[in-house]
């Protein structure tokens, strides 16, 4: 059933209140980004027909099975410790959410929004559309006090990145993302509320609600991991960051000095060297290519340098091997890959668990669109513990009170909406 409506921001909010009743739903939204690879504006997933939970070992198996049997629309998540099943690694950080490393559902009603035209699969249409224009609006704030805590002092992060420095001068690693958790136990949140918040304070293309077995995902996530457009595989790296400034002279200022600072084009050409490697192993042979390098992209919050990777996927690799290949993405580990996440795991405190993972769908005509969980809160209701991580490319030119200020930086918009100063 495909339908128009006349206000499609208020639909849109009226759809997620309602996915957001369900037990199982999935929420993702481009927030009208011009992206030539996107299929939809929004679409959303709610009830589970089939599920499927999974941990490192043999989850990207158990996920191609899942898609055999379920060959029409999926969405889920894949975990950063998958890592430890595409290479012999090992996670020993401490984990107080317990998300799985993988969960894939089938959904029972599926809608999509184009333009003003609302396309509903599954269900009686006519009554969700019915029920959905009919719902009532989110209007709740985070009013309960937070104590959100750091796993590092500013004065610990300093130092280790001094410590990961010297890894860079020994010739360990060229470049790594080092990550740090923010976190609250006994936190109680309306985590619709701090999503409807969150997306219009930080509005990104690859934006999600995820919600199953009372836990919850909230992401404002501007980039993306990789997609597959018929036999062309997408994957868009960022990194470099600056932030934007009210007036738009300055602002302009800070695109150009982002665009010619030389540790942050250090980091993405680093970054885009691995993903063009790591897209070798599904592409036809001399298909892979940079699309365009050093693209500034402008968020309500930051810049962002992105670049865009390409390659025409080989005939004998499944869509569920082209992410298993590439898993996890080179702007969240550092080069040489391996390397980089053995050291990372020395030295970050929390295991990163969904952080640096992916949420995003494999659709029924055989393509996937998933994005990097970055700027993203995670809340486990039954434990009432909330985290967020946040992360920044430390190579031999950074600056570690710079990076550190640039974890705050990216951490903005969710301590605004958690009605946090500062961390």
């Amino acid at each position: 059933m495909i339908t128009k409506v006349t206000d499609v921001a208020v639909f849109k909010q009226k759809a997620l209140a309602w996915a957001a009743t369900f037990d199982t739903a999935c929420y993702l939204d481009s927030n009208n980004f011009n992206d030539p690879y996107s299929k939809f504006d929004t679409v959303i997933a709610v009830g589970a027909k089939a599920e499927l939970t999974a941990n490192a070992g043999d989850a990207f198996a158990q996920l191609s099975a899942f898609r055999d049997s379920n060959p029409g629309f999926i969405t889920g998540f894949f975990g950063y410790d998958l890592k430890n099943e595409t290479e012999h690694l090992r996670s020993q950080n401490p984990d107080h959410l317990n998300f799985p490393d993988l969960y894939f559902f089938a959904p029972e009603i599926l809608i999509s929004i184009t333009g003003n035209e609302v396309e509903i699969i599954g269900g009686n249409e006519e009554q969700i559309l019915e029920i959905v224009e009919s719902s009532s609006l989110s209007s709740g704030t985070q009013k309960a006090a937070l104590n959100l805590q750091p796993r590092f002092s500013r004065d610990e992060y300093i130092q280790a990145v001094e410590k990961i420095k010297n890894h860079i001068v020994r010739g360990d690693i060229y470049v790594t993302n080092f990550c740090q958790e923010f976190f609250a136990d006994d936190a109680e949140i309306d985590p619709l509320s701090i999503f409807s918040n969150l997306n219009k304070l930080s509005p990104t293309p690859f934006s999600a609600f995820f919600k199953w077995q009372g836990n919850y995902m909230m992401c404002a996530s501007p980039e993306r991991f990789l997609a597959k457009r018929g036999s062309k595989l997408i994957s868009q790296p960022i990194k470099g960051t600056a932030r934007r400034d009210e007036d738009e002279k300055v602002d302009q200022l800070l695109i150009e000095e982002l665009r010619n600072h030389p540790k942050e084009l250090q980091e993405n050409v680093m970054i885009v060297d691995l993903v063009r490697n790591d897209l070798t192993h599904s592409a036809k042979p001399g298909t892979v290519k940079t699309e365009e390098l050093y693209g500034i992209q402008s968020f309500k919050q930051v810049h962002q340098m992105v670049s865009t990777v390409v390659c025409q996927l080989r005939d004998d690799v499944s869509a569920v091997d082209a992410v298993k290949n590439t898993f996890p993405m080179g702007s969240m580990t550092g080069a040489p890959k391996i390397s980089a996440m053995q050291l990372m795991e020395q030295y970050e405190r929390s295991k990163r668990g969904v952080y640096s993972g992916s949420i995003g769908y494999f659709s029924a005509d055989g393509d996937f669109d998933f994005n990097v969980v970055i700027r993203t809160l995670l809340y486990n209701s039954s434990k009432k513990y909330l985290s967020f991580h946040v992360g920044s490319a430390i190579t031999y030119h950074a600056n570690a009170a710079q990076e550190y200020e640039e974890c705050l930086l990216k951490a903005k918009a969710i301590l605004e909406v958690l009605g946090i100063s500062k961390a």
